[in-house]
């Protein structure tokens, strides 16, 4: 009997992708977006939905749960059954930082998600209303000096990558801004369009339009090298503030513990979607990058970023809240 017990054990490990007899996928997969509507992870958790669905004829339900930066979605995510119907389109703050900076936090994001693939890379833009007396980043440092601590920058929450980098910003130019936090990046969005507040270290997608529309006026970009979609805009370390450098992340993920067989048709789908001509060109346009992992090279960034992070946590003196 026992033997029985055993080969049948090892008979359903080795059947691909599959759950209790039925083919992954069989019913219709939920993708958790742990923000509001309109942000960059909405957008990349629709692109990839709307084309998982057509590939695979199920349907792939939209989930927004804004909240704790992020990580309430996230916490729905590691508490979800682990069958490779419910993803997440997590990145950097919910995934490496969060659990930093939040004692409501208690997932572990190493052991608690199945790390399936980067999706997306993107440096965030530095963008002004057109009302700040600046043209230039340069400028702008300038500005701040002088009406130290009364100039506001929108930031998605402490600990969110918008925030981390206009902490770092005013560290490293020994300069003060006043922080406003925001529950999404979108309404960042609305009161920088309004002048409520002066400037935003911003996901590009979010903002693009509005620089193009010269709603907004941009300053730099926080990646290794400026961006073609906005030309002759130089990056934050070309402008004064050599050594600087953010870039955000997205990848998709399930909760800890999805069977291989459905990680590996997962990746191996996702992959494919990312490198098709349509989304590369959409996401392109958005100021951002599809990229592609390995589960494997997922799992081990994110070991990298988690140290990262805390130790820019750690610099800047952000309290554990």
């Amino acid at each position: 009997m026992r033997i029985l017990a055993a080969g049948f054990a090892l008979a359903c490990a080795l059947v691909p992708a599959t759950v209790l007899g039925q083919a992954y996928p069989s019913k219709a997969i939920r993708v958790v977006v742990p923000f509001a509507p309109g942000g960059t992870s909405d957008i990349i958790g629709r692109t990839l939905g709307l084309r998982l669905s057509e590939a695979w004829k199920q349907p792939v339900i939209m989930d927004n749960r804004a909240g704790v930066a992020g990580s309430l979605g996230a916490q729905i995510v590691v508490k979800s059954p682990a069958d490779g119907y419910t993803l997440f389109v997590g990145n950097v703050g919910p995934i490496a930082i969060n659990n930093q900076i939040y004692t409501s936090v208690t997932y572990d994001p190493v052991r608690d998600f199945t790390p399936i693939t980067l999706a997306v890379t993107a440096p965030q833009i530095v963008v002004v209303h057109p009302s700040v007396p600046a043209k230039t980043l340069k400028e702008f440092t300038s500005l701040v000096r002088r009406h130290n601590g009364k100039i506001t920058y929108g930031s998605s929450g402490p600990g969110s990558i918008s925030h981390l980098s206009a902490e770092l910003f005013k560290r490293m130019t020994k300069t003060d801004m006043l922080h406003v936090p925001f529950k999404a990046s979108a309404f960042i969005t609305t009161a920088l369009l309004g002048g409520e507040i002066d400037v935003v270290f911003s996901d590009m997608a979010v903002v693009l339009p509005h620089v193009q529309a010269n709603r907004l006026r941009a300053l730099a970009v926080t990646g290794p090298k400026p961006t073609p979609l906005v030309p002759g805009l130089p990056t934050v370390s070309e402008s004064g503030v050599p050594g600087f450098e953010m870039t955000s992340w997205w990848g998709m993920f399930g909760p800890g513990g999805v069977p291989q067989p459905i990680v590996t048709q997962l990746n191996t789908e996702l992959t494919r979607i990312l490198r098709t001509p349509e989304v590369l060109k959409t996401f392109a346009t958005l100021g951002v990058d599809a990229a592609t992992s390995t589960p494997e090279q997922l799992s081990a960034m994110i070991k990298v970023e988690v140290t990262k992070y805390a130790k820019l946590i750690q610099e800047i003196g952000i309290p554990k809240q």
